[in-house]
This record gives C-alpha cells, sequence and structure tokens, in this order.
C-alpha cells in the first residue's frame, strides 16, 4: 500500500480536502463557524500554549487505512537537525513543559535520540507518539523501551482492538503480533506496572464509520482483555475520533460513507467538548518549522491565524498565547459526542 501523495491521488491536494468538506453532502448547511457563533463562541480563542507538538517527519514503516498524516515508508519529509534546533531554541525560552513528539513513526528521524536528549536536559516532560512495531522493525530500534525508560519518556500507542483481525485489518498484516511484542518489551522495563512512574497510555480509534463508545468502559475492557490473554498493562486508554481528512476521507468516499459520518459528528456536537478541544493549550509544528493550532490542521495545511508569527523562526509564544483557532468542518470530529484530543475525550 502507497501514500495518497506518491500515488498522485487527488486527495493528497488539501485544497481538494478542504473543498470536499465545504461543499459535498448535506453537511454543507452547518457550518462549524456558524455553529459557534451561534452559541457566541465564535471567534475560539486559544487559552495558553502547553503542549508543543512536534511532527518530526512523515516517514513511517506502517501504511494505516484510516492515517490523517498519509505516512508510509515511501514519505521522505523529515525534520532537519536544524529544524530541531529551532525547536529547542523556543523551548529554552518559554514556560511550555510538555513536548509531544509525533509522525510518522519519530523514531524514523535519523537525529531522534539527539533531539529528545537535548530536549531533556531543558527539563521538559516529552511524549512520544510510539506505534509499537517500530520496536521490532530493526534490530537498532530493539532498545527503545530502555531508552524510553532512561528519559522517562511517556509513551502513547495505537492499538485499536485487543483482537488480532480488527487491528491488522486497520494497520496491516502482522502488526498485531509485534505490537504485543512490543508491548511486553515495554512492560518488561517498568511500563504501564502499576508501582511504577513510566506511562504506557494506548489509543483506540474506530475502524469503520462511526463515533467511539465509552472512554471509561472502553479502558475497562482494554485492561481486563489484555492482561487475561496476554499478561499486559498499562496506565490509560485514550479513544479517538477519526478525523474526515486525508486517507480517512478516502476511504468514507470510496465506500459511500461521507455524508452518514459527517452527519453523525454534526448531530452529536456537543458544546461542553467545544471548551477543551486540544487547539487551545496546543501548537503544531510540522516537519518544516511551520506552526499550526492542531496536527489535523497542519494536514490540511491551514496555518495559525497569527501572520506576524507563523514559523519557529518568528515564534512568539505572546502572541500565540491568544490567537484566534482556524475552523473547518472537520472540526466537528473533535466535538462529537465525548470530545477527542491527542489525549482522548475532552468531555464527559
Amino acid at each position: 500500500m502507497k501514500s495518497l501523495k506518491v500515488l498522485n491521488h487527488h486527495l493528497a491536494d488539501s485544497n481538494n480536502q478542504l473543498a470536499i468538506l465545504e461543499n459535498e453532502g448535506l453537511h454543507k448547511h452547518a457550518s462549524f463557524k456558524d455553529k459557534l457563533a451561534t452559541m457566541g463562541q465564535l471567534p475560539l480563542q486559544a487559552t495558553g500554549v502547553e503542549i508543543f507538538q512536534v511532527n518530526v517527519g512523515k516517514m513511517c514503516n506502517q501504511v494505516c487505512k484510516h492515517c490523517h498524516v498519509d505516512a508510509g515508508p515511501d514519505r521522505k519529509e523529515i525534520m532537519t537537525k536544524e529544524t530541531m534546533q529551532l525547536c529547542l531554541n523556543v523551548l529554552e525560552h518559554s514556560t511550555i513543559k510538555t513536548i509531544d513528539l509525533t509522525g510518522g513513526a519519530p523514531e524514523l528521524n535519523p537525529n531522534f535520540r539527539w533531539f529528545v536528549t537535548e530536549i531533556k536536559k531543558l527539563d521538559k516532560h516529552i511524549i512520544v507518539r510510539c506505534n509499537l512495531t517500530i520496536i521490532l522493525a530493526n534490530k537498532k530500534f530493539h532498545d527503545l523501551p530502555a531508552f524510553f525508560r532512561q528519559h522517562d519518556i511517556e509513551v502513547v500507542s495505537s492499538l485499536p482492538s485487543f483482537t488480532k483481525d480488527r487491528t491488522d485489518r486497520q494497520r496491516g498484516d502482522g502488526v498485531f503480533e509485534d505490537s504485543i511484542k512490543a508491548l511486553k518489551m515495554l512492560n518488561a522495563v517498568g511500563y504501564g506496572i502499576p508501582e511504577s512512574n513510566l506511562q504506557l497510555n494506548l489509543v483506540y480509534n474506530p475502524a469503520g464509520a462511526f463515533l467511539p463508545p465509552s472512554q471509561r468502559a472502553l479502558e475497562i475492557e482494554y485492561k481486563e482483555e489484555l492482561l487475561k490473554t496476554f499478561g499486559i498493562r498499562f496506565n490509560n486508554l485514550f479513544a479517538i475520533t477519526n478525523m474526515p481528512i486525508s486517507r480517512y476521507l478516502d476511504y468514507l468516499l470510496s465506500t459511500g460513507n461521507f455524508d452518514k459520518y459527517m452527519e453523525k459528528l454534526i448531530t452529536a456536537f456537543n458544546p461542553a467538548a467545544v471548551q477543551n478541544v486540544m487547539c487551545r493549550n496546543t501548537i503544531s509544528v510540522s516537519w518544516d518549522g511551520f506552526l499550526y493550532d492542531c496536527d489535523f490542521n497542519q494536514m490540511l495545511e491551514l496555518p495559525v491565524s497569527t501572520a506576524q508569527s507563523r514559523h519557529l523562526k518568528d515564534f512568539d509564544l505572546n502572541v500565540l498565547n491568544k490567537r484566534n483557532i482556524m475552523l473547518n468542518q472537520h472540526c466537528y470530529g473533535c466535538t462529537a459526542g465525548a470530545g477527542s484530543s491527542c489525549g482522548g475525550a475532552v468531555a464527559d
């Protein structure tokens, strides 16, 4: 399976994605901006940058069907050491405490370990979004659990199901088996163990055109099944709604589910979720140093509204702390039901 970009697919162009989101189906009459305006919540403003999320590259050892990044082995966009240094310059002179490293598979960036080591020197908390299979992909990655432990990194990993069939269907053949092996390796060094402070959190996202079930109930089920069947422990489960962009948008269109899915998101709109959407306390940094409100806006190439601070070279935390958030129809995904963020549900 190849990325949309390498296939020259029309959805590899963010403008085409936005055109579909804004103009196709009945949902075009249900503008997300208008919805917030009627509630008196427009403009939606940032509450202050607490999380610095960095996409260190789109290269990945997997090609997942739902991937909003369109990541894969054929993606060559990789953050350079020079751009990483710009990140470090920003972090050294800011009060931001949490750094969230993502990709692709962030570990495939040749300067990943150097970057992590330098961030820790600044006394920051690091989250790494590890797809688990990267640990088994090559011998040079087998020591990642030990490296994560050495630097007290919080590991967040996707596991769409505690069964082989559903996981492999979404993420590729053999992914479930390798994920289980990797989770055991993480447990072996202390991750997810009750008496340890090493955080191991799993991510669930639906395999079809539907919203996630209750995050609390799902976490209980995951913990029971993974412990009983494989002896695996973890800390928290994050239930994340699939965003109707990139490969998941392609899935929705090709299966005739686009209109129905958008209708579900719109119907399930939750005003309480709006208050806690991740874009309000996060800044997203692309592999080439540009700034976005969130990872989803980054993939749709919707830059931050602050024209004077749109790149690491011009980073102005005071301006970014008070910015207006860039909105579009995909934002219904973060405000449907219990809401959704990189840390799971945002509303009860």
